[in-house]
């Protein structure tokens, strides 16, 4: 009779070395640097533009999907949640500008626009716990952007132009906060120390 060779034991298990980069400060900066435009907008410095609605498709809009994409990729839920989502929501704020301009349907009014501002309020601050878990950088962008997000529902809510003021001001603390979450991952990692602190909070 022939021997029977078995082989027995676990299967190994074998770890994939993630040598991607770092998604975030892109879909950061393209948050950040298109909410600091709208706001200056906002705050009554220049009239909405081109510029604006371009910022809002490609910069605020497709490269926020793409980080989110990157994030979906690393296996950073609230990463692929945040910047897909908010990358969605600058498309959508040019679709509701500019659709109707086009005549397919009706602009929104004034109710309407604080619905869509509220829930997107509303959204933000449920995220806003998350960032409670990662970094202090993040609990300022989420928390001012979830206070721009109110204001500015209340303000288009009531037709009362110095919310939208005030908001417009606010919002740019708040596209700079993003700016600076953004640049201090990219000068950290590059520098290998820190340069520009974000505070981990684990």
């Amino acid at each position: 009779m022939s021997d029977n060779v078995k082989t027995s034991g676990s299967a190994a298990a074998t770890r994939l070395q993630d040598l991607s980069a770092n998604p975030a400060p892109l879909g950061l900066l393209g948050f950040g640097m298109t909410t600091v435009l709208l706001n200056i907008h906002n705050a009554g410095f220049f009239e909405m533009n081109s510029m604006i609605l371009g910022m809002g498709i490609f910069y605020g809009g497709l490269a926020q999907i793409l980080a989110g994409i990157m994030e979906w990729k690393k296996g950073n839920t609230f990463g692929t949640t945040a910047f897909t989502s908010y990358g969605l929501f600058w498309l959508s704020l040019v679709g509701l500008l500019v659709i109707p301009k086009y005549g397919w349907t009706a602009a929104p009014d004034s109710g309407a626009m604080a619905a869509y501002l509220f829930i997107w309020g509303l959204f933000t601050l449920l995220l806003f716990f998350g960032t409670l878990k990662l970094n202090r950088a993040l609990q300022v962008v989420f928390a001012t952007l979830t206070i721009l997000f109110f204001l500015l529902a209340i303000g288009n809510g009531t037709q009362n132009k110095g919310i939208i003021t005030v908001a417009g001001y606010e919002g740019i603390i708040c596209g700079l906060s993003a700016i600076y979450a953004a640049i201090a991952q990219v000068l950290n990692e590059i520098y290998g120390r820190t340069i520009l602190p974000i505070c981990p909070t684990n």
